[in-house]
């Protein structure tokens, strides 16, 4: 190994009722690019913002070439080099791409902004990350990917020594994920340190030197990821054995003679066009497609959070017009969109308020609400989906995010919705969290519930799914049934080619 780095050493971190990391303790050579794994919760994001200067240790320190690095805040850290690439994107949407470079950091002549050596830098830099859009470019005209690499050219500009990555590929296209791939090889090449996190084991397995694996806030250990196999990786990070790849577990139960949910021709003010399919009670119907492909505009406009421009939706035989999301709560529909911490719960809430948030009406006593009949109500159903911890005074921001994700899912079935969209159900969370979310799903099939699970693994998919529909462009390229799934296939129809007849896809629904 290299010259040590960074050295974690006995570090404690305790927090009021709870002790997020126990004597974790180990070190990571200079120009390594380390992985550090763990369910949710685990202390991941803990003993990273201990390294940001966001948390003080309780007890233990880190050092980084040997010597005692005691940040007081974040702009120390960065002061020294140590910086974070956020999962959500860090930037002023306003602004353009040169002015959130130096943001904080001008460069001066005389006294003046010196505006044409910071766009000529910023070229720079963009240049040789590859980058095609303009230094004046605003940052609410780029897409994800485009920001990210506008974070990742702001830290080597700030000349980082040390840069860590929590969940970076989790809203990136194929194309852009190669992309960061070669740029954080190019940064390893140049001798700076990578620190990453992510719950896609094969970017592990892609691009990490070693591993280090922390579970319920102790250190497990730290392995070379060449020749480790998943499977001992995935017991190390769980306590048990978890199947890498999602897997129905339990007898299918699709009643095909019971169109629960029938959508006919609709086109949406967000893009999607002429979609057509059925849902079946009891049917898991998966929805894939690659990024832009349409799928949670389709969900959002058969929901009614957006306007529908034409089509028809039916409800057990009988059509109905739903122009709202209150209104398709009303027919006992539910949405579990894509991004849980903006749109699927309030921040500022606690688990009992969170669930119940979708049926007020359920808790009123007279002129006001009963707090006692929400909270029963909050732990029964969080037991049902096995809530970690299943206190509903408990601040939902503050879960895991796959309790997160529960404490959504609940929020629906306290609504006792019988149709549920599910949209990424397991984006940003741990394989042991992924199982359990899998486990919730069949059972609620096995209840008479039909669902809608929009996912862009392809695994996932697969495993999961009754029948999936592929999109492509804002329309449906296929619906294939469980005898022709294919990963060449499936993909094939997502990138567009191939596509289905309209008189064949009329058939398959």
């Amino acid at each position: 190994m290299q010259d040590v780095h960074i050295e974690f050493r006995n570090i404690d971190k305790v927090f009021p009722g709870q002790q997020a990391l126990k004597n974790v303790s180990f070190t990571i050579a200079r120009g390594e690019v380390h992985a550090l794994l763990g369910e949710n919760g685990a202390g991941k994001s803990t003993l990273l913002n201990i390294l940001q200067g966001v948390f003080t240790p309780t007890r233990g320190e880190v050092l980084i070439d040997g010597k005692p690095a005691t940040f007081a805040n974040v702009h120390d850290a960065i002061g020294a080099g140590v910086i974070k690439v956020h999962q959500e994107i860090n930037l002023v949407p306003e602004m353009t791409v040169m002015q959130n470079i130096f943001l904080g950091c001008e460069v001066t002549k005389y006294g003046v902004v010196d505006k044409r050596a910071m766009e000529a830098e910023t070229q720079r830099l963009l240049t040789s990350l590859g980058c095609r859009f303009s230094p004046d470019a605003r940052i609410r005209q780029l897409n994800v990917g485009e920001m990210q690499m506008v974070q990742i050219a702001k830290a080597i500009h700030l000349r980082a020594s040390i840069v860590s990555f929590d969940e970076p590929t989790s809203s990136l296209t194929d194309r852009e994920v190669e992309t960061l791939f070669q740029v954080i090889l190019r940064l390893k090449a140049d001798g700076i340190t990578i620190l990453y996190i992510s719950h896609k084991l094969d970017e592990i397995y892609r691009i990490c030197d070693r591993a280090t694996v922390l579970r319920d806030g102790a250190c497990i250990g730290t392995f070379p990821v060449a020749g480790l196999p998943k499977e001992r990786l995935i017991r190390s990070m769980v306590g048990r054995d978890v199947a890498m790849f999602a897997k129905r577990h339990r007898p299918r139960c699709v009643d095909w003679r019971d169109v629960v949910l029938r959508v006919r021709n609709a086109s949406g003010i967000t893009g999607f066009q002429d979609i057509t399919f059925d849902l079946h009670r009891g049917e898991i119907l998966g929805f894939f497609g690659l990024v832009g492909a349409g799928r949670t505009e389709t969900m959002r406009g058969i929901f009614g959070a957006d306007r529908l421009t034409s089509g028809v939706i039916e409800l057990y035989g009988r059509k109905v017009d739903i122009k709202s999301p209150a209104d398709a709560t009303a027919q006992r529909m539910g949405l579990a969109p894509e991004n849980r911490k903006t749109q699927g719960f309030v921040k500022v809430l606690n688990n009992l308020d969170n669930i119940a948030l979708a049926s007020l009406d359920k808790f009123q006593a007279g002129p006001f609400q009963s707090r006692k009949a929400k909270a029963e109500r909050a732990r029964q159903i969080g037991e049902k989906v096995n809530l970690t911890p299943n206190d509903p005074a408990f601040f939902t921001t503050n879960l895991s995010g796959g309790n997160q994700q529960k404490v959504v899912i609940a929020k629906w079935l306290t609504t006792d919705a019988d149709i549920l969209m599910l949209d990424e159900p397991t984006k940003g969370i741990d394989v042991g969290a992924k199982s359990e979310i899998y486990a919730l799903m069949e059972e609620l099939v096995h209840q008479g519930k039909a669902i809608i699970m929009v996912s862009g693994e392809l695994p996932e998919i697969i495993g999961m799914s009754d029948r999936i529909v592929v999109m492509h462009d804002g329309r449906i390229s296929a619906i294939l049934t469980q005898e022709e799934f294919d990963e060449t296939k499936i993909l094939t129809y997502a990138v567009g080619g191939g596509v289905d007849e309209p008189e064949a896809l009329s058939q398959a629904q």
